[in-house]
C-alpha cells in the first residue's frame, strides 16, 4: 500500500525559503513518477515539480522559474522540494503524489494521472 507523508510547510516572509519533504512507503522510487502539486483557495490543483527515472528526469512548472529544486533520496524513499525566493503567489497547500511510470517510461504531471496522494502541507508566504 502506497503511503505518502509530507512535512516542512509553514509560514515564511516573501523572499524566504522552505524545504518540503515527502516520505514514502509501499513502493520503489525508481519505478514511480513523483510529483509535487499545489492548490490555492479557489484555484485548480497544479503541478509544481516532478522527478522520475531515478532522479535523472525532472519537470518544473513554468511559474517556478528556477526558484525551486526537486530531489530524491533513494535510501530514505523521500522526495524533497527546496523552495527559494518565495512570493505571495506561492501560498497554497502543497501535495506530494506518486504513480507508476507509464509504459514507455513516461510521466505526465497532471493531477488526474496520479493515484496516490499525501495529506498535504500548508505553505503561507506573507509580505
Amino acid at each position: 500500500q502506497v503511503q505518502l507523508v509530507e512535512s516542512g510547510g509553514g509560514s515564511v516572509q516573501a523572499g524566504g525559503s522552505l524545504r518540503l519533504s515527502c516520505a514514502g512507503s509501499g513502493y520503489t522510487l525508481s519505478s514511480y513518477c513523483m510529483g509535487w502539486f499545489r492548490q490555492a483557495p479557489g484555484k485548480e490543483r497544479e503541478a509544481v515539480a516532478g522527478i522520475y527515472h531515478g532522479g535523472s528526469s525532472l519537470y518544473y512548472g513554468d511559474f517556478v522559474k528556477g526558484r525551486f529544486t526537486i530531489s530524491q533520496d533513494d535510501a530514505k524513499n523521500t522526495v524533497y522540494l527546496q523552495m527559494n525566493s518565495l512570493n505571495i503567489d506561492d501560498t497554497a497547500m502543497y501535495y506530494c503524489a506518486a504513480d507508476p511510470v507509464q509504459e514507455g517510461g513516461y510521466c505526465f504531471f497532471t493531477p488526474g494521472r496520479f493515484g496516490h496522494w499525501g495529506q498535504g502541507t500548508q505553505v503561507t508566504v506573507s509580505s
